[in-house]
């Protein structure tokens, strides 16, 4: 029967048949609006840009959208339109050159909006997941409906568009916070601004909306009520936990999105093999891939395209960013950026590597050795207050401490070389370019400035003369 309102509350179980359902889905078509400033994020870059776990907030959207559907992602962009089409590719751009509101914005993406199912994204809620939407969609077919809206109930709804039901359930409106009256606030189920719709059914709504509002602007709320007035079923998938569907407004917020992440990233890890002693005091980007039997102590910051192997030991208080680490690696209380470290190397504590390095397999960085730009050979060692710039050390080759890698004259830098075999004492200093080949020995508190051929021993310091009494002739004087 037309108008007939049948309300089911549909909430989260556990999916078996998640392929299934996913197959189903695959010709919906999703916008995600991603045009809002921001304004109380106080900042120069764009909302949707502002990161959780090291991943652009409107990334986890578009993933979602392309795990639900093959279609290419619709994403309509507007403050700083420039900088979000810089960051993010493969999908379709419709700008809002006038931000006027969530219908308004939908009614630039008129022409994506077919007769199929359209799913309305926001690019601000990076914990949205796919099987949520995968379900929703189910209910939404199954039932149906002309729209399906994604609700929860909030304990503190403030600030959420609250859900008004008509007797049989079923949606009736949906009111802004800031046109609610007293009563309507008490509602504590909460618009999250995620729906499916009808695509045909949304054409004609869209024709239909206008700005009589408090703000001004153009609610894509209102388009349920249009929807409801002719006659079609509007339906709501109830979640039990609104923590999909939160919205990040400002940064305290955008700093609850990062715990609710790493909290999620963590587990998934555990859960694959991996040992996290405190989950709570370690961080670990939604991009970082971590093999099993792997160790990560409290402390640590894990960026970027960083690969830990297996059987590896990390911490604490270790950084890396974009590192490749083999299998059983132990590194402690260092940096490690944009560098690979062979299988079985040691690397601190208090070790500095910087971008470009590629660290050999059973080798030995130590404490307060700063390492760049350089290849360092297997089994080779730098086991105290070393600088390598710019430097290519074979296998098998000690640095005593106190070594340095001269590598910059004021205007250029240069690179050293050191062979395989080779021994460098104490306080030495390279000055590049040199070369020092195989088998060789410097000795301590040498200034090598010329090559050093095969087989050699380089001495370069003053000869040492002892003046016997002169401390006493001294003091008497």
């Amino acid at each position: 029967m037309v108008g007939e309102y049948n309300y089911v509350l549909h909430e989260v179980n556990h999916v078996d048949n998640w392929g299934d359902i996913l197959g189903s889905a695959c010709s919906i078509t999703c916008i995600i609006l991603a045009a809002g400033e921001g304004k109380r994020m106080y900042s120069k870059a764009p909302k949707v840009l502002h990161k959780v776990c090291g991943i652009p907030m409107v990334e986890y959207v578009i993933n979602c959208a392309r795990e639900l559907s093959d279609k290419e992602p619709v994403v309509v962009i507007g403050h700083g339109a420039e900088q979000v089409a810089k960051e993010i590719t493969g999908v379709k751009f419709v700008v809002q050159e006038r931000q006027l509101g969530t219908g308004h914005a939908v009614m630039q993406a008129k022409k994506h909006i077919n007769d199929g199912d359209i799913l309305i994204l926001y690019g601000d809620t990076p914990l949205l997941r796919s099987e949520t939407l995968a379900r929703m969609h189910r209910v939404h077919r199954a039932e149906g409906y002309g729209a399906t809206v994604l609700t929860s109930d909030a304990e503190d709804p403030a600030g959420y568009g609250r859900i008004v039901r008509r007797a049989d359930n079923l949606v009736e409106t949906i009111i802004e916070e800031k046109d609610a009256d007293s009563d309507t606030k008490l509602i504590k189920e909460i618009n999250s601004g995620i729906y499916f719709f009808n695509g045909r059914e949304l054409k004609e709504a869209i024709k239909q909306l206008n700005n009589d509002n408090a703000q001004g602007e153009y609610y894509l709320t209102d388009v349920i009520s249009i929807m409801g007035k002719k006659g079609l079923r509007i339906g709501a998938y109830k979640i039990r936990d609104a923590e999909d569907i939160m919205g990040v407004n400002n940064r305290y917020q955008l700093s609850e999105a990062n715990e609710i992440m790493r909290g999620r990233v963590s587990k998934k890890l555990m859960l694959d093999g991996v040992t996290i002693i405190d989950p709570r005091n370690t961080y670990i980007e939604a991009s970082v891939t971590i093999e099993k039997d792997v160790t990560i102590y409290p402390g640590c910051i894990l960026e970027g395209n960083t690969i830990i192997g297996e059987d590896s030991i990390i911490g604490p208080n270790t950084r890396i960013k974009d590192g490749k680490i083999e299998r059983g690696v132990s590194i402690q209380n260092s940096i490690v950026l944009e560098s690979s470290i062979g299988e079985g190397t040691s690397i601190g504590p208090f070790a500095y590597i910087r971008p470009g390095n590629k660290i050999g397999k059973h080798a030995r960085i130590g404490d307060f050795v700063e390492i760049k730009n350089s290849n360092f050979g297997d089994y080779s060692k730098a086991s105290h207050l070393t600088y390598v710039g710019d430097g290519d050390i074979g296998n098998n080759v000690n640095l005593g401490c106190g070594v340095v890698f001269v590598n910059y004259d004021g205007k250029q830098k240069y690179r050293t070389y050191v062979g395989d075999n080779s021994f460098v004492g104490c306080n030495v200093n390279l000055i590049a370019p040199v070369r020092v080949d195989n088998n060789t020995y410097i000795a301590a508190g040498t200034t090598v400035t010329k090559d050093v051929p095969q087989d050699s021993l380089a001495i370069g310091r003053a000869r040492q003369e002892n003046k016997e009494g002169w401390v006493t002739k001294r003091k008497n004087k």
